[in-house]
């Protein structure tokens, strides 16, 4: 393979930058772009052994830097490695990476450095992906799923069930070819037992994808209500920031504000809408079909109601939106003179999840959290003795090899030839194979490594 290079840290100001650099000429560039402080032949060079020096271009020096060795195969890519650590800073990271590029190095692509690590056998496919997953984590909770995966949790789960389902189609093999072997009462039986057991497992990896959606993508929740009723005071008070604008002028939010807030570890993301009215002109009439839309779409819709005024026509439009969804209602402003309460048959038909706020006056706000993490068994989602399913592609696999196993299950339950239902058993290794990397098109791959920033 080439030498690869690219700046590893994001773009702009800072401290330090990295610039990474792997493959078989790693060194033979880096001995060219740099002199240490104390000269070492390359060779003699231990891994895991950082340097300090300038980056020299021409006879000019462009920073001084740290550069870090690693040597094959104990490196992130199974290759020789190095990192060049430089100050921060676009114009001089630049400048170092075309010195690398003048003297062999090509420009890596989005993912090149994790993609070798795959391909060249360091991690599988699995932990591969949640590389990615830890980098754009959004919580402690997501960013621990992705390091668990890293580690190889998942993979470790699915070579135990690889290995269940071979360990009972090697004694069929076997006695294919020695008939005294087993009788077919027998292989049927340990057949039935072991499709039972890999089904249970398979099972209950898809069902965790419920709690892991939840960890990686956070609980999409619209903030709904008529004009004035207390949507961005109420954002406002969440964030514990002036986020949105609030004024008794109605119409004031016209788009929808998007912001992130963690509760127990789960990134809760808040969308907060324009107020659902009579629109006045079309600006606000596209703002309210988005507000709309945006709760139809959630997975949360928090109906915020101002409880010092009687429900009018609008109040009662959104009644009507919010019915048979996942819904919390608010009665804000309860620091005023309120009229409205929480026995309130109108909305009590609705929903139990009705509470007293004041948005104003962050009065309530502890209660809602409590309310979200019940709604959601937020205390229930425990990372240290379970593996969970994050990721789409995963669990599309997962139901799809759970088929598989239904329809050995059938062709067992008919008493088809053993060689018909060996053929469904495959077909269940082949999908897990897809996880972690053994049974997967080139397409694929580079669609999963495509998603990576430069320099990872």
């Amino acid at each position: 393979m080439s030498t690869i290079v690219s700046i590893s840290t994001a773009p702009g100001i800072g401290g330090i930058g990295i610039i990474r650099m792997s493959g078989e000429e790693t060194f033979n560039i880096i001995e060219k772009i740099f002199k240490p402080l104390k000269y070492q032949k390359i060779e003699d060079i231990k891994g895991y052994t950082m340097k300090y020096g300038n980056i020299i271009d021409n006879g000019e020096i462009i920073d001084e830097v740290l550069v870090s060795y690693f040597r094959s195969p104990k490196s992130y890519t199974t290759e020789d490695m190095c990192e060049i650590n430089s100050h921060g800073g676009n114009v001089i990271l630049k400048r170092i990476l075309d010195v690398c590029l003048k003297n062999g190095a090509n420009l890596a692509e989005p993912g090149e450095f994790t993609k070798r690590a795959f391909l060249n056998g360091r991690i599988d496919l699995s932990q591969a992906e949640s590389v990615i997953d830890v980098i754009n984590a959004k919580s402690e909770k997501e960013a621990k799923s992705g390091i668990k995966q890293l580690e190889g949790y998942l993979s470790k789960e699915i070579h135990q069930i690889k290995q269940e389902i071979m360990d009972v189609l090697v004694n069929i093999e076997v006695s294919i070819d020695y008939p005294e072997y087993d009788t077919p009462e027998v292989q049927k039986n340990d057949m039935k037992n072991m499709l039972n057991s890999i089904h249970s497992r398979l099972l209950r990896l898809e069902k965790s994808f419920d709690n892991g959606k939840i960890i990686k993508d956070g609980i999409k929740t619209a903030i709904i209500g008529r004009p004035n009723a207390g949507k961005s005071s109420l954002l406002n008070a969440i964030l514990n920031e002036d986020r949105a604008i609030v004024t008794d002028i109605e119409g004031t939010t016209r788009d929808t504000i998007e912001e992130f807030v963690t509760i127990n570890g789960i990134p809760l993301k808040l969308v907060d809408t324009a107020g659902i009215r009579k629109a006045k002109d079309e600006v606000e009439k596209i703002g309210i079909i988005k507000s709309i839309d945006e709760a139809n779409d959630a997975d949360l819709v928090i109906a915020i109601f101002d409880s010092s005024k009687e429900l009018n026509e609008e109040d009662i439009e959104i009644l009507k939106l919010i019915e048979n969804k996942n819904v919390i209602i608010l009665l804000n402003k309860s620091d005023l003179n309120t009229v409205l309460n929480e026995n309130d048959e109108r909305f009590t038909r609705i929903t139990n999840r009705i509470l007293k706020i004041s948005a104003l006056n962050k009065e309530g706000i502890e209660k809602l959290y409590k309310i979200i993490s019940e709604m959601f068994n937020l205390n229930e989602i425990n990372l240290d003795n379970e593996v969970l399913i994050t990721n789409v592609r995963h669990k599309n696999i997962i139901s799809k090899a759970i088929e598989n196993v239904k329809k050995a299950e059938e062709a067992l339950d008919i008493d088809m030839p053993t060689d018909i239902i060996t053929i469904y058993i495959k077909e269940i290794l082949e999908d897990l194979g897809e996880i972690t990397g053994e049974v997967v098109t080139e397409d694929v791959i580079n669609e999963i490594f495509s998603k990576f920033c430069l320099g990872k």
